[in-house]
């Protein structure tokens, strides 16, 4: 034991065994310890890499298909035939689901609810672990999202930041649950979700205000849950290439949040400041993104350049020491040393994963529009048309990581393939009346599939987009419904017979036809394996739609941004009679935290009393309807009179009650001035001005305290 070297050793501190590895290292080994690349096709189609050959020197490998023994044969190399020994740390894009799916991430916001998310990520995280040998889980994107326009608001909670910081906490929660030896990766940092019109790797124009209020909280959320990685983003900031920009990465990272993890570029960002304007030398870009503290390359190896610019005194080595102990402390504090490799199977924490799908789909819907009381539909019905191109696709409730997650048929139903089941004896006419693209389907398609909902009792029009127009690099710059599924809604619709739309989507659309057109339309999102039977579990009554929007819908895309908590106008347009635009109804088709339900529920008694360290606020909510329902209560905070003026409304809560008909609950919020009535200005430094606020329990009712 005594020439066993102090690195080895479990029982000193982290710390300690970093310094007398680094001290051991060579400084071919420090540069490639700072290299994450694949071992075989990446699973990311839009990542230009295909095959490389195995290094075991790597400090990490992503997107790994192999399998749990291939995994450890590589790791067996790394560990076994290597001088030092130091293992490589296993990467992969596990964003809703493995094999099994789950809703998509801004589906899951839907539920306000942290235990969800937090459920799914672990049990997640398990399969994915005991598949292919995961210690790095590519998620939560927790970024806040206010442009639907952008394709990759599927993987975000949403445009609330106070919801999209406890979704964060959950999900790197629900990471450490699956093992303590896996850690979540925060992306993208920072600022990539507000690219220029919703354009996918465009730059950003972020004020600083804004960052501090909005963008970066998510992320020291995460931070403070325990993530010991953050994957640095695509885009430029203000005009400068997040892989370095020092004053996000080292400044407020390092410097305010004292973060010890590493920080790794996302795939190519370091090689693309070439397209980015910045410079095509590699050596210059190795340099610039090490130097702000972007510690490893994914994918595009120009950090190889680091050992030349070492050894020709163009950078320091002590800055590249830097960037390894911080790799290096993750590896130690994930246990990787003393387990690399994978032996036994995790237990899953739930015993059953289509239960949790199921669970997770039925809490996730949202119930946008129900006139006459259209839902849920009635027992017995016997004629019944299930029309439009999502009736009988599985990409619809996969989304756009389907070929990331392995998404087979094999775990997938569809409508089509459930309906029997929810209708027994019922005469049911099925037709695609046309496809998600324009060309797909003609007149005589959507006759044929009118013809056969003409003979029906109700119509059930399954209509959205197909899995992979959400996503990575799937902007749109039109948000209804693709192809001719609104042309096939309305003729639908002059059929008078009672119309449901079943709506499958990854981001929020303009759906002001699309409502005009039906008399129910249930918001379903790409809801996971099981999200077919949820949709008819829904429609049938047997369960009762509680999901709330964590985005805005916009009327139009000319409305966008729309997000719910803007900062007032500088006339109040009621008063002088005025509209946001002449053209246009004012506010969205459907505001954050919209979402009906089967049943009613009623808000009273709204009242704040001061406790000894801030408020204790209560609201009475009771079902006023004939049907058990559970009702989310979203409490939102005005401060009407601030020296930076404030949003109209910023969440500082919520949270669920479910009750019978006639039962009521009281439902509380502690209020905490310090967290919740102060704010940040432009450095990050919080102010609490004494005055007026108001608090809002989900837009049906509200009072004023003083602090």
């Amino acid at each position: 034991m005594k020439d066993t070297p102090r690195y080895k050793n479990p029982a000193l501190p982290v710390q300690e065994r970093v310094n007398d590895l680094l001290a051991r290292m060579t400084l071919h080994e420090k540069v490639m310890q700072l290299n994450q690349r694949p071992i075989g096709e990446d699973s990311n189609p839009n990542n230009a890499s295909t095959w490389t050959e195995f290094d075991p020197l790597l400090g990490s490998v992503l997107s790994f298909f192999g399998g749990v023994d291939a995994r450890n044969a590589y790791q067996r190399v790394a560990m076994e035939q290597t001088r030092l020994g130091i293992p490589i740390i296993w990467g992969f894009d596990v964003i809703y689901g493995y094999k099994h799916i789950f809703p998509i991430p801004l589906a899951q916001a839907s539920a306000f609810s942290p235990k969800l998310v937090q459920d799914i990520v672990a049990n997640s995280a398990v399969e994915a672990r005991n598949e292919t040998g995961v210690d790095l889980v590519f998620a939560p994107m927790c970024e806040v999202c206010r442009d639907p326009r952008w394709g990759r608001v599927m993987e975000s909670y949403g445009e609330d930041t106070w919801l999209v910081s406890k979704l964060t906490e959950a999900s790197v929660r629900g990471v450490a649950q699956a093992s303590p030896n896996m850690s979540a990766c925060l992306k993208h940092f920072c600022g990539y979700s507000a690219s220029m019109g919703g354009r996918d790797y465009h730059a950003t124009e972020i004020p600083d205000l804004a960052m501090r209020e909005t963008y970066l909280p998510p992320f020291e959320a995460g931070v403070k849950a325990g993530a010991k990685v953050i994957m640095s983003s695509f885009n430029t900031l203000n005009g400068i290439p997040a892989v370095r920009h020092r004053g996000l990465l080292n400044d407020i990272l390092r410097g305010e949040w004292h973060f010890p993890g590493f920080v790794v570029a996302d795939c190519l960002a370091v090689a693309q400041l070439q397209d980015q304007g910045f410079t095509a030398d590699a050596e210059k870009q190795a340099t610039a993104a090490l130097s702000a503290g972007n510690d490893m390359d994914m994918v595009s190896l120009v950090y190889l350049a680091l050992e030349k610019a070492v050894q020709e005194g163009r950078i320091q080595e002590a800055l590249l020491d830097t960037a390894v102990a911080h790799v290096l402390t993750v590896k130690f504090e994930l246990g990787l040393f003393e387990h690399p490799y994978i032996e036994e199977p995790l237990p899953f924490p739930a015993p059953d994963l289509a239960k949790l799908a199921m669970d997770s789909a039925l809490k996730t819907a949202v119930l946008l529009e129900n006139r006459h009381e259209t839902l849920p539909v009635p027992p017995g019905l016997r004629k019944i048309a299930l029309v439009g191109p999502a009736a009988a696709d599985c990409s619809v409730y996969i989304g756009g990581w389907a070929v990331v997650a392995k998404a087979t048929r094999e775990y997938t139903t569809t409508l089509r393939d459930e309906i029997s089941t929810y209708f027994p004896g019922a005469d049911i006419a099925y037709s695609r009346g046309c496809g998600f693209l324009a060309e797909d389907g003609d007149d005589e398609a959507i006759a044929a599939a009118v013809q056969a909902a003409a003979k029906s009792e109700v119509i059930f029009a399954a209509l959205g987009e197909r899995g992979n127009m959400s996503g990575e690099y799937r902007s749109r710059a039109n948000l209804g419904l693709p192809g001719r599924q609104l042309k096939l809604l309305e003729a639908l619709r002059k059929t008078g017979k009672p119309l449901v739309v079943l709506l499958f989507t990854g981001r929020p659309l303009c759906l002001q036809e699309v409502a005009d057109n039906c008399d129910a339309l249930l918001l379903l999102w790409e809801n996971g394996f099981r999200g077919a039977a949820a949709a008819w579990e829904l429609v049938t009554g047997k369960a009762t739609p509680s999901g709330k929007l964590p985005m805005s819908f916009p009327r139009v895309v000319g409305q966008i941004p729309c997000h719910y908590n803007q900062r007032p106008s500088c006339r109040s347009l009621k008063e002088n009679f005025q509209a946001e635009y002449i053209d246009l109804e004012e506010g969205p088709q459907y505001p954050f935290g919209h979402g009906l339900s089967y049943t009613a529920f009623g808000y009273d008694d709204l009242h704040i009393a001061k406790t000894g360290d801030g408020f204790r606020a209560e609201v009475t909510v009771t079902n006023t309807g004939k049907r058990p329902g559970q009702e989310t209560v979203i409490w939102y905070l005005g401060d009407p009179e601030a020296d930076i003026v404030q949003p109209q409304w910023k969440v500082i809560g919520a949270g669920q009650v479910a009750l019978a008909p006639g039962e009521k609950q009281t439902v509380g919020l502690d209020i905490l001035p310090d967290r919740d009535l102060a704010y940040p200005d432009a450095t990050g430094r919080r102010q609490l001005e004494p005055g007026r606020f108001i608090l809002n329990a989900s837009r049906r009712c509200q009072a004023e305290f003083w602090l």
